[in-house]
C-alpha cells in the first residue's frame, strides 16, 4: 500500500469512515502520520467546542464577578476559584463518575418533567463538558481582570456624553476588555488544546474505539515497541496547531487594536527563549 493509499484509507478513520482494521505488521512512518493526524480531528473537536462555548460563558462569569450584587458576585467567584484551584485531571475523573452514575439515564426536574441526560455519558460529550467548565473559569478570570482595568477616563467620557447602561458596555467596556485581555486569552486557548490530550487518560474511552491522537500514538508504541516515533509525531501536530492558533489570534488582536497608532500596538508573536 502506497502512502497515498494509506491517506485515502485512514485519514477519516477516527470519524468512522474508511478502513476499519488498524495496521498490525509492517507499520510504516506514513501509517503513523496519517492515523495520528486522523485522531487529531477529535482533539480539534474537543478544543473548538470547549473554546467557543467557554468564551460566551466566561464573559458572563466575568460580568457576574464584577457585579455589585453579592448574590451574583459570590457564586461566580466560587465557581472560578474551584475550577482554577483544582487539577484538570481530577476534574475529568469527577465529571466522568458524575455523568456515569447520576446522569446515566434521565433526571427528574422537581417532578415537573424528565430531562434525558444519557447522551452526556458519551466520551465526546463528557470530555468536552469538562474542558468547557475548566476553560470558562480561567477565561472568566482573564476577562474579569481586563474589565477591572478599563481606563476610568473612558468611562467618565462615556458618562459625559450620556452613554450609559447597555450602550456603555457594548461600545466602551466590551471592546476594551477584549483588547486588554486578548493576549492572555491566547495563552489560555493554547493551553486548552494541549489539555485535550488528557482526554485519553481521564477514563473517557474513545468514541466507538476510534480514538484521538494519543490513542493512535499509544497503539503504535505498543505494536512497534518504539515510543520515539509516534509520540514526537503527536508533538509535531500540536506544534503546528499552536502556530496556527498564534496566527489566528494574532489577526484578531490586530483587528481589536486597529484604532491605535502603530507604535502602541502590541503584536502577538512567537518568541522562543533559547538562551536564559
Amino acid at each position: 500500500m502506497t502512502c497515498w493509499d494509506t491517506v485515502q484509507a485512514y485519514w477519516l478513520r477516527s470519524l468512522g469512515f474508511g478502513e476499519n482494521a488498524l495496521p498490525i505488521t509492517n507499520i510504516s512512518l506514513c501509517d503513523q502520520f496519517v492515523l495520528i493526524g486522523s485522531g487529531m480531528l477529535w482533539n480539534l473537536y474537543f478544543g473548538l467546542l470547549a473554546l467557543s462555548l467557554g468564551f460566551v460563558f466566561a464573559v458572563g462569569l466575568a460580568m457576574a464577578k464584577a457585579s455589585r450584587h453579592k448574590w451574583i458576585r459570590k457564586p461566580a467567584g466560587w465557581y472560578i476559584f474551584i475550577f482554577r484551584g483544582s487539577p484538570l485531571f481530577i476534574q475529568f475523573f469527577l465529571v466522568y463518575f458524575f455523568i456515569t452514575t447520576v446522569l446515566r439515564g434521565s433526571v427528574d426536574v422537581f417532578g415537573l418533567f424528565t430531562l434525558p441526560t444519557a447522551w452526556l455519558a458519551n466520551a465526546w460529550a463528557g470530555a468536552a463538558l469538562t474542558l468547557f467548565l475548566n476553560t470558562s473559569a480561567y477565561s472568566a478570570e482573564i476577562f474579569y481582570g481586563a474589565l477591572m482595568t478599563v481606563p476610568k477616563g473612558d468611562l467618565e467620557a462615556a458618562d459625559a456624553y450620556g452613554i450609559t447602561g447597555r450602550d456603555r458596555f457594548f461600545r466602551i467596556e466590551w471592546p476594551t476588555m477584549l483588547r486588554l485581555g486578548w493576549p492572555a486569552y491566547t495563552n489560555e486557548a493554547i493551553f486548552l488544546f494541549h489539555a485535550t490530550t488528557l482526554v485519553f487518560f481521564s477514563g473517557f474511552p474513545a468514541f466507538q474505539q476510534r480514538g484521538d491522537a494519543l490513542y493512535y500514538a499509544n497503539y503504535f508504541a505498543d505494536k512497534t515497541f518504539n515510543p520515539f516515533v509516534p509520540y514526537p509525531i503527536v508533538a509535531f501536530y500540536f506544534i503546528l496547531l499552536t502556530l496556527t492558533l498564534i496566527g489566528i489570534f494574532g489577526l484578531v488582536n490586530s483587528r481589536l487594536n486597529r484604532h491605535l497608532p502603530s507604535h502602541q500596538k502590541k503584536r502577538i508573536r512567537l518568541r522562543p527563549q533559547l538562551i536564559r
